[in-house]
């Protein structure tokens, strides 16, 4: 069993589902209302423990009803809440989502989810050294994300820097990461005004830009290959994002080529947008190895 290590933020998803986005000044009926756990760290440590990863979760949750709602969901999905820290000054994070058209808009309020700092990261040095892979994302402090990956290069740990809420990340980040995976809207604003596929052949095998159902782009070092995604009926697709990274991480740690962890994460995120919620439709790894 591979050792995993995500920091990240969670959240309680206040999710909305209607017909249609109301427009500026527009009141609308929805049709539905529900409280799930997420936020892009909770997510790919869920999604990753499915996956049959020994997961150590480190980050910050209130001391309110949605803290202890998120530590409950860690434990019940097998996820090591040793480095989940309860902070008395904030509130959880709460991401406030609406399903509409297909397709989802999200709004972050991060609460807690700041006080994931270098100091918390401190005190899992020694499990984040012990790590086959290690995740981050960018709705903690950026000085975090760029602590952490100082110590990851510097242990000699794989690191997959997932850059979303997309912001701008420094040379030396991106040169220290193992693996980028931003979506094209991310990568857009990374690599501004530069041609996507000209950046591609600068980190081969580094840098996957996530293209949704037309699936993920990347450069193996010879050719730009585009490894296709599943075509599924989708009735959620929060959180699909994040079950690629976890799964890619999972599979690509127990030593599948590029390709095939491509192919794994791409299946794993397809199952996922077939169920409501973030991490509701996370499938088990019998599931994604029965559906390959």
């Amino acid at each position: 069993m591979i050792k995993m290590t995500i920091i990240g933020s969670s959240s309680i998803d206040l999710v909305v589902t209607t017909s249609k986005r109301p427009n500026q000044g527009e009141t609308i009926i929805g049709e539905s209302f529900k409280t799930v756990p997420g936020g892009k760290g909770a997510n790919q440590a869920v999604a990753a423990a499915r996956l049959g990863a020994e997961v150590f979760m480190v980050g910050c949750v209130g001391e309110d009803n949605f803290g202890e709602t998120i530590i409950n969901n860690f434990t019940a999905n097998g996820v090591n809440t040793t480095y989940v820290e309860r902070v008395t000054h904030s509130e959880t994070g709460t991401a406030h989502i609406t399903l509409a058209e297909g397709d989802n808009s999200i709004i972050v309020v991060k609460g807690a989810n700041d006080y994931v700092t270098p100091d918390l990261v401190e005190k899992a040095l020694n499990v984040i050294s012990e790590s086959d892979v290690v995740l981050i994302q960018q709705e903690i402090p950026k000085e975090t994300v760029e602590y952490v990956a100082e110590i990851c290069f510097a242990n000699n740990v794989p690191l997959l820097l997932n850059p979303a809420p997309a912001r701008p990340i420094s040379k030396t980040v991106i040169e220290k990461a193992t693996y980028l995976t931003p979506n094209e809207s991310e990568a857009a604003i990374l690599f501004e005004d530069k041609d996507i596929h000209e950046v591609l052949k600068e980190f081969p095998n580094k840098l996957l830009v996530t293209e949704g159902k037309n699936g993920v782009r990347y450069y193996d070092g010879i050719n730009e290959i585009v490894i296709p995604a599943y075509s599924v009926e989708a009735v959620d697709t929060t959180g699909a994002g994040d079950t690629f990274n976890a799964a890619f991480a999972v599979a690509v740690a127990e030593g599948k080529s590029m390709e095939d962890s491509i192919r794994f994460a791409n299946r794993a995120a397809s199952l996922s947008v077939t169920k409501f919620g973030a991490q509701g439709g996370m499938p088990t790894r019998e599931e994604v190895e029965g559906s390959l």
